[in-house]
């Protein structure tokens, strides 16, 4: 991106600088009449147009077939974001509110849960917190027990003593020495590790050549994934205020819609994403396709770890369309990352 920047002149960031923010404003491709009069340069629509011409070259904008104006792309998107932003300080209404929200004394989850609907509310986005990383349940040990038709009694334990009781139907019946001989499997390999990495590991072994490994360990494979499906997970993060994104056009699509929301209800490339976010400092953006997830093509994700003890345990952030309002979203989500990790330490003063 910084070579597309060297390519331009000052008068042609100023232009690009004018389109993304009138495009962010009202979501109509921008024409070099409007451009002409919103830059402040005092240049001919023809200048404007033949500019336009060499941002379309660069990949920077593009030209919807029914407008005779441009919108920029997500390399445009980049380039704004990362050179051309001017980011603006809270509106002080907002700032207060953020401060009173997280003032009084509350538990972890009624905590995380506030963070996630303020970052909805304020932005009128989907608001996404994960929670802290040493809260996350890991699985330390796990027992079956046979019971009649074909039903398997599990009891497993995570963290420290939290026991688990779930009924799975098998394919077959299992002998009292089958069933142990699984358990013990299954302890050698996921014991001490989260529910997700632990649904996630199945989910792979479970794809990868069966011809590596013999009946017994894939029995107690698919054991494993009866017992750590989808509908016994573990709320790894608190998302609200998703169908806020139902009101913005580009995302209104209904497949668009329909495959953003199984991603959210799947959770596995939300997690992936927010993952990648905590191995960075200060705040992450995701525009486009620059996430690696074809659900999210068409949003961004704005995001800022947050962090207990000097530890960074978890990540929160807003999800929408790529045409957000980045010099107001950026600040919120870092103050924000701040006072919620403020919140979550115990001998901690607010920051802000």
């Amino acid at each position: 991106m910084s070579h597309c920047k060297q390519q331009l002149n000052e008068r042609s960031l100023q232009l690009l600088k004018t389109l993304v923010e009138r495009y962010i404003s009202d979501g109509q491709p921008v024409g070099s009449r409007a451009l002409a009069k919103d830059s402040e340069l005092k240049l001919s629509p023809a200048t404007i147009r033949n500019v336009m011409a060499d941002l379309e070259d660069l990949g920077l904008v593009h030209s919807p077939h029914t407008s005779a104006g441009r919108v920029p792309t997500v390399s445009g998107y980049r380039l704004f974001v990362d050179s051309l932003l001017t980011v603006k300080p809270l509106d002080k209404n907002d700032l207060n509110r953020l401060n009173e929200s997280f003032s009084g004394p509350q538990d972890t989850g009624g905590v995380i849960g506030v963070a996630s609907k303020l970052l909805a509310e304020l932005t009128q986005m989907a608001g996404v917190v994960t929670l802290p990383k040493r809260d996350i349940v890991c699985l330390r040990h796990i027992e079956f027990l046979s019971l009649s038709n074909n039903r398997i009694l599990v009891i497993f334990v995570t963290n420290e003593q939290e026991v688990h009781n779930k009924i799975i139907h098998t394919d077959k019946v299992f002998s009292a020495s089958e069933l142990q001989q699984a358990a013990n499997y299954l302890n050698s390999i996921y014991s001490g590790r989260s529910l997700v990495s632990v649904r996630e590991a199945v989910l792979k072994d479970l794809r990868n050549d069966q011809a590596h490994i013999n009946q017994s360990m894939l029995d107690a494979i698919n054991m494993a994934q009866l017992t750590f499906s989808q509908d016994n997970k573990q709320d790894d993060y608190v998302l609200t205020g998703q169908t806020n994104l139902m009101g913005f056009s580009e995302l209104a699509d209904r497949t668009r819609l329909k495959n953003l929301f199984e991603a959210f209800n799947q959770k596995q490339d939300v997690i992936h994403l927010l993952d990648q976010c905590m191995k960075a400092e200060g705040v992450q953006i995701f525009i486009g396709e620059e996430s690696g997830y074809q659900a999210f093509q068409q949003c961004s994700l704005v995001t800022s770890s947050y962090s207990i003890s000097n530890e960074v345990v978890g990540v929160l952030g807003v999800i929408g369309p790529t045409r957000m309002a980045y010099e107001k979203i950026i600040p919120f989500v870092d103050v924000t990352a701040k006072l919620l990790g403020a919140a979550l330490n115990p001998k901690s003063t607010p920051p802000l």
